[in-house]
């Protein structure tokens, strides 16, 4: 997303060629999480294109600890203050500046030797530090999808005033983003997200009823952490996903469209007024959109595994099921109605992963969860920060309120 317009990337930016790319110098917010580990794989493997300037954690210090010591960042931030000691007695040796807490979060992204900061936490905890990386003019690479949920009219508006450019990391945004390189005169008729159906594909309601924890942590194609895993089973991810492209590409309801894609090869895709389309294909891997968007615009060289055509001789696609699959179709109606609705469907949507991941509610009843909250919470249609701050605060306490009781 260009900070200049609502499509990303910049049509006037002049690449450079690989061989006169500079040094990129890194703040990787969520460094011990699923993505943070991945992009850290992605700086280790190209050590004269990436440095490691900042590194952060929420309560893992441990690895934070670990990483620090490998890759030598200027600082890092723990984000649990009762670990700051810890931290900084096992860094001190190194010279490493130790920071702990929320503040310390939003602060350390403004440092001037930060070329661009991955925005790696989860949930709405990535809202923050990501406008305070905003307001410092720092390039974004986006991570966090909540971040475009919760606030995504005003997180676009502040990118556009500082000038601010956002790449997406999600494997289907950087899909679409790809797909639109070169076609920046040229408008979307639509943009199609591609979802692998997770590991229930094709259950009833019924199968559903009692799927355990364990069940749901076994996504078919992608490595990912816990939460991200639960939403993937459930197509609330897929739902974050329409609002998170809705907000990175300027567009309306009408224009994206959902298929299930159980291969996950075919990335997303772009269809032009036209009626051509593009898509973009790679093996299920997401080292290769981190690094994409920490190289824009160049493709640097990799050593990583191919796809072979051979191997996967059908690629099929079918529509979701929206009735077994509740969380997809009540996140297409929290984008559509706007306001504070999505902010109060993610808050909810938090609170229920959390309570399926601890046995205390089933499977079916995240979905339950998540509509009460919306329906229990004021509507708000033009909400600021402010706004949404109390809205995400309520709207998990309705949840935890409702919470019902589950034998498993």
């Amino acid at each position: 997303m260009s900070g200049t317009g609502s499509r990303p990337g910049n049509p006037t930016f002049a690449p450079l060629s690989y061989a006169q790319a500079t040094m990129e110098r890194i703040a990787i917010l969520g460094s011990t999480g699923s993505i943070g580990t991945q992009a850290l794989e992605v700086v280790r493997e190209h050590p004269d294109r990436f440095q490691a300037e900042v590194l952060t954690a929420g309560t893992n210090a441990e690895l934070l600890v670990e990483q620090a010591l490998e890759f030598k960042p200027n600082a890092v931030v723990i984000g649990d203050v009762a670990q700051l000691d810890r931290v900084k007695d096992a860094l001190f040796p190194a010279g490493i500046k130790v920071y702990a807490g929320a503040e310390a979060l939003a602060q350390v992204v403004a440092m001037s030797d930060v070329d661009l900061v991955l925005t790696a936490l989860v949930g709405f905890a990535g809202l923050r530090p990501t406008l305070a990386a905003i307001e410092a003019g720092k390039t974004i690479a986006l991570a966090n999808k909540e971040t475009l949920v919760v606030a995504g009219e005003l997180v676009t508006k502040a990118a556009q005033r500082k000038g601010v450019n956002i790449y997406p990391v999600d494997s289907e945004h950087s899909a679409i983003f790809q797909c639109l390189v070169g076609e920046w005169h040229n408008p979307i008729e639509k943009i199609v997200l591609t979802a692998s159906g997770g590991p229930f594909r094709g259950r009833t309601r019924a199968e559903l009823a009692n799927v355990t924890r364990a069940q749901a942590l076994k996504h078919p194609n992608w490595d990912m952490g816990a939460k991200i895993t639960i939403d993937s089973a459930t197509l609330m991810n897929k739902g974050l996903e329409a609002i998170e492209a809705k907000w990175l590409f300027g567009l309306r309801k009408d224009q994206i469209e959902i298929v299930v894609h159980p291969q996950s090869i075919i990335h997303s895709m772009v269809q032009f007024r036209d009626g051509s389309m593009k898509a973009q294909m790679g093996l299920p891997d997401m080292k290769l959109p981190i690094l994409y968007a920490m190289a824009y615009p160049d493709r640097v060289p990799t050593t990583w595994p191919r796809f072979d055509f051979a191997a996967y001789p059908a690629l099929t696609f079918e529509a979701p099921d929206l009735d077994t699959f509740r969380n997809l179709a009540l996140a297409l109606e929290a984008m559509e109605r706007g306001g504070n609705a999505p902010c109060v469907l993610n808050a909810a949507n938090e609170v229920a992963v959390e309570l399926f991941l601890q046995d205390r509610i089933g499977f079916l009843e995240m979905s339950d969860l998540v509509a009460h909250t919306l329906r229990t919470v004021p509507f708000d249609a033009a909400p600021d920060l402010a706004a949404l701050i109390a809205a995400d605060a309520e709207a998990r306490q309705v949840a935890r309120e409702h919470m019902p009781a589950w034998n498993s």
